[in-house]
């Protein structure tokens, strides 16, 4: 059977289309055809001038719905987090662990292992953030527990999760390259974050092979005139960077910067957290923010289509291009080369939203789950 989606504004790779219709078999977009050339075998579905995109992807948060996956790591909070994501749009993501005791990461890893032959499939693995950071630039991260990585742990891990850690957010200059080199080879993404490095540093170890920085500006040291620093060795070498483009963890003529130096490696994320009073991290929402309970600021209150709206309508950034920093690039850092694009051959993991940033619907391995 053939689904085709029509009435519809299309947003895909940097352009919006209308008058075409996506045609979707099973779980794979087959072909985008004029809308007067829809088969009449196709089930039809009208989406009412939506925008089309596809779906959205998140790689780094912690929890969703009052289950904090990122300090109490559970099978039921993937649970939740699948599916509140999947109600938002977003159809893949990377679930977050933080600096946390050696007991909890394997408990993280553990859980995703149980989960993995139950999953809906938006769960695509584990990012851990830390416990391999520099404690001079910890944030919310508890410093007790923030420590250098060494070979036989990241072996244990890495054997541990068989396959489940996809990605890591270390401080690179403070890890041994023996380190950095197996997580490497063993094909996890390696994201500079909660660093304090320096700008010669910096250009000596991104994309070599440190393919990623994690959330710009935030833990790292500014810029000085004097004293560079490591962001613009970020702008000169222009890794895949995420950011959390909430005005708050960042300001938006800061993102507007980001923009300008590191175009299409400049990605979003949320680095979303939930109210929790369990586990080492305690996240209170204040109204517009989470903050632990000293008022250090934490994760954000974000979803991923807030964050493009925001890009949209605070940073001057085109709505097209708004998604491929939700989508395509993510979805190319990830290695994830059927994601991020309408077109045929494509996994058909899209989302349905209106004018006003509303999602109307997911349509995630070919079937739509949700429509207002």
């Amino acid at each position: 059977m053939t689904t085709a989606l029509h009435n519809l504004r299309i947003i895909s790779d940097g352009n919006i289309t209308r008058g075409k219709a996506v045609l979707i078999s099973g779980e794979q977009i087959t072909d985008i055809i004029d809308e007067h050339s829809i088969p009449e075998d196709a089930e039809r579905i009208d989406l009412e001038d939506s925008f089309l995109a596809p779906g959205l992807i998140d790689l780094q948060l912690y929890g969703s719905g009052g289950k904090n996956f990122g300090g109490v790591p559970e099978v039921s909070a993937l649970v939740q987090m699948e599916q509140d994501l999947l109600n938002e749009g977003t159809t893949g993501f990377f679930a977050t662990i933080a600096t946390n005791t050696n007991e909890v990461v394997e408990q993280g890893i553990a859980a995703a292992k149980a989960y993995r032959e139950q999953c809906k499939g938006n769960f695509w693995g584990l990012h851990l953030e830390g416990p391999y950071l520099n404690a001079e630039k910890k944030g919310a991260h508890p410093a007790k527990y923030i420590k250098k990585g060494t070979l036989a742990e990241v072996e244990r891990w890495i054997a541990m999760a068989d396959g489940e850690i996809k990605m890591m957010t270390i401080a690179p200059e403070l890890q041994d390259q023996e380190v950095i080199d197996y997580l490497h080879d063993h094909g996890v993404i390696i994201s500079s974050g909660h660093s304090n490095a320096t700008y010669q540093q910096g250009k000596a170890f991104l994309n070599n092979p440190v393919a990623a920085v994690t959330h710009l500006y935030n833990a790292m040291p500014q810029m000085h005139h004097r004293d560079p620093g490591y962001i613009p060795a970020i702008f000169e070498e222009k890794p895949f960077t995420s950011i959390v483009n909430d005005g708050i963890h960042v300001d938006f003529a800061m993102v507007r910067l980001a923009k300008r130096e590191l175009g299409d490696k400049l990605f979003l994320i949320t680095d979303r957290v939930t109210e929790s009073t369990e586990g080492v991290y305690h996240h209170h929402f204040t109204g517009d923010r989470y903050v632990m309970p000293d008022g250090t600021l934490s994760g954000s209150c974000l979803t991923m289509l807030k964050a493009v709206q925001n890009c949209v309508e605070k940073v001057g950034i085109t709505l097209a291009e708004a998604i491929n920093m939700a989508s395509l690039y993510p979805a190319q850092l990830a290695k994830k080369a059927k994601k991020g694009k309408i077109a045929a051959g494509f996994d058909a993991d899209l989302v349905i939203f209106n004018e006003s940033f509303e999602v109307q619907g997911t349509i995630f391995k070919g079937n739509l789950t949700r429509l207002n």
